[in-house]
């Protein structure tokens, strides 16, 4: 019994290093995409957080000619910043700088940091699971990329030009807090990443017999309500971003639906 026992525990600790070392890489990884962001400064803010703040923005440029091709002449283009970004802090831009930069390297350092956790995860898989979790890794970086993208072209524009020219009163001049507006941005983007992943999250929940599709059919309605809330939770306080985000996780819904109807029985 004692030499069973000292196996379990030698196994156990074997385990931990190996969790240790997959953690030590996805860390690595991160920490790799973080300097590369933090040592060009010009490219991350410039061209990629602050661009939403620019009437160039690739959205905006889509809004402007949606309007002239339906022929509302210049109604949704957007001409000018609606504000001004400040710091107010002694060492704001600094601590945004590496915040922001932490951000972007867990995003680009993503796939590979899910890769490494599979790789830890699957052997723990018998043969058949194995053969279904086939393309996870590849799905999984899809999905959250593709979150991430429509955050950041489709929800935080607009939640910047919507929250950027509101105004109580025409006395009252926005100037926005540099912090508040890449904290926005950065949050929208983070959060649509991970709700893409519902599909992913349905998968293994039909695969340990937790749900079924019937319990999806039933249940979509009540859905609707639980994804328009959390919509409102993970967007800025306007009905154009609930709108926007609400709309993809209900088609989510319906794949991750499919996705369960698919493998539940497999």
């Amino acid at each position: 019994m004692r030499k069973i026992g000292e196996e379990k525990e030698h196994s156990f600790l074997d385990h931990l290093e190996i969790l240790r070392w997959h953690l030590i890489r996805s860390a690595a990884a991160i920490l790799v995409f973080t300097t590369l962001a933090f040592i060009f400064p010009e490219f991350l803010f410039d061209k990629i957080i602050l661009a939403s703040k620019s009437p160039d923005f690739a959205t905006y440029k889509f809004f402007c000619l949606l309007s002239e091709t339906l022929h509302f002449g210049e109604a949704l283009c957007i001409k000018e910043a609606p504000f001004e970004l400040m710091n107010i802090k002694m060492s704001g831009q600094f601590s945004t700088h590496i915040v922001s930069s932490l951000v972007a390297g867990f995003v680009c350092a993503f796939p590979y940091v899910f890769w490494e956790i599979w790789r830890f995860i699957k052997p723990a898989l018998h043969g058949s699971e194995k053969k279904y979790s086939r393309g996870v890794v590849f799905y999984t970086s899809l999905l959250f990329i593709l979150g991430v993208l429509f955050g950041y072209y489709a929800v935080a524009p607009l939640s910047v030009q919507f929250l950027g020219n509101y105004q109580v009163s025409s006395q009252v001049v926005n100037q926005i807090n540099l912090n508040s507006f890449i904290s926005t941005v950065t949050t929208v983007c983070l959060a649509n990443g991970i709700v893409f992943l519902l599909p992913i999250l349905i998968y293994f929940l039909s695969k340990l017999g937790l749900i079924s599709p019937e319990f999806l059919r039933q249940y979509r309605k009540h859905s609707l309500v639980i994804l328009m809330i959390l919509a409102a939770i993970i967007t800025p306080p306007d009905i154009m971003s609930l709108i926007l985000v609400t709309f993809p996780l209900m088609l989510l819904y319906e794949l991750s639906i499919k996705v369960s109807a698919k493998f539940q029985d497999k």
